[in-house]
């Protein structure tokens, strides 16, 4: 875990030092490097449609001489949150034969001929489970060589048979209690839902519990059902509560309209799990100027756009960020700090969140948004969309 490459700030840091892997220990992120200029899936440079400048370095990387943007080996590292290696069939369900969110079709895999749903990594840099298990080899382990078709093969057998979810909260109880169905089996014989599907399921496996708060069920405390009937709140409130979208690349940027009203089951729409069925890269603000939190702690980049190039559709030809996100894989203007969504799966255990971890807490999370949007929320909405995600 705290391997020089990428559990440290920086390898060239002294490694015995607790200090040189803060980032990891206060933000659970990890260094990711990526090449600059970018390149695509067969190693060919791509010409970037802007500059780059690095305005401010706390961990040194990336004016480093040996691993900076102008070192031997140029590259922009940036800090990121682990994703989680479970739940994979969902993460690699295609509900549409192109991207919604560029209007470009999807990639195909050339061994298999079958559709890339881009949702593995923050990036989008590898598009099948062989592709990221061959990137994380080759960059975080640094491994020498080739694994052999067998071995790959037993890892990815390995991995499709991982689900993960929450399965008991200390106050709710058990999350199976009385139909609601909400543990990691119902994700392991499940389907991935179909776009709008969510509309009415959306978290079904909790609705019981609206039920089970209204009635003296045995057993169950005043606390319990108090806890229960806010997790259904929270689940209305996920599912019909409205507000005004806005300023937000790869969502408003693709003919929905700036700002489109809808609600947080607009993008977590994918039953089961709050994944977007339709693939692609969204850009809310969590590595961007002004949106961002405030995070001395981490890189600051200027990017600026190349005369003739199309802007960032909402920030113009100049941007700041913590991370360039999609962009450091495409190059584009456009793609810069879009980070492709998670599944929502198990949250409780997986603080702090967003893809630079800047969100501490669920309520965190809750609060950005609100502010992000300025949706309204009462101090009781904001406790139940917490406590719902407190069980997922």
């Amino acid at each position: 875990m705290f391997a020089a490459i990428d559990g440290s700030n920086c390898p060239s840091l002294p490694q015995d030092e607790r200090a040189s892997h803060s980032l990891l220990l206060e933000r659970g992120t990890f260094r990711v490097a990526r090449p600059w200029p970018p390149v695509d899936a067969d190693g060919k440079k791509i010409a970037p449609q802007f500059d780059i400048e690095v305005v401010r370095d706390p961990t040194g990387c990336n004016t480093s001489a040996v691993y900076g943007l102008h070192g031997k080996h140029p590259a922009v590292s940036v800090f990121r949150r682990p994703r989680p290696a479970t739940n994979l069939k969902y993460l690699t369900a295609v509900g549409f034969v192109f991207e919604p969110k560029n209007g470009f079709p999807l990639p195909i895999d050339p061994e298999s001929g079958q559709r890339m749903s881009g949702n593995l990594l923050a990036d989008s840099r590898a598009g099948t489970l062989k592709l990221q298990l061959l990137d994380a080899m080759h960059t975080h382990l640094e491994t020498e060589g080739n694994l052999h078709p067998e071995q790959i093969q037993r890892i990815l057998d390995f991995e499709g048979q991982l689900y993960t979810a929450q399965s008991v909260d200390f106050v709710g109880g058990k999350l199976d209690d009385g139909g609601a169905h909400g543990g990691p089996e119902t994700l392991a014989l499940s389907k991935p839902g179909v776009l709008k599907s969510s509309k009415d399921v959306q978290w079904v496996e909790y609705s019981p519990w609206a039920a089970l708060a209204t009635t003296n069920t045995a057993g169950s405390s005043d606390a319990q059902r108090l806890f229960r009937e806010s997790v259904a709140r929270g689940a209305a409130i996920f599912r019909d509560r409205t507000f005004l979208i806005s300023d937000s690349s790869g969502l408003n940027s693709m003919n929905f309209g700036n700002p489109t009203r809808d609600g947080c089951n607009f993008c977590h729409n994918m039953t089961r799990t709050g994944m977007d069925v339709a693939p692609g890269q969204v850009d809310l603000g969590t590595t961007n100027e002004p949106f961002a939190d405030s995070a001395p702690d981490l890189p600051l980049f200027k990017l600026t756009c190349h005369a003739g190039e199309t802007p960032h559709p909402f920030l113009g030809a100049v941007v700041y960020t913590h991370d360039p996100g999609f962009a450091l894989t495409t190059g584009r203007c456009v793609d810069i700090g879009k980070i492709t969504m998670q599944s929502m799966r198990g949250l409780a255990a997986r603080a702090p969140y967003f893809s630079n971890g800047s969100a501490r807490t669920l309520r965190d999370v809750v609060e950005f948004y609100n502010r992000r949007y300025n949706i309204g929320l009462t101090e009781q909405e904001k406790q139940d969309l917490t406590n719902l995600m407190s069980v997922l």
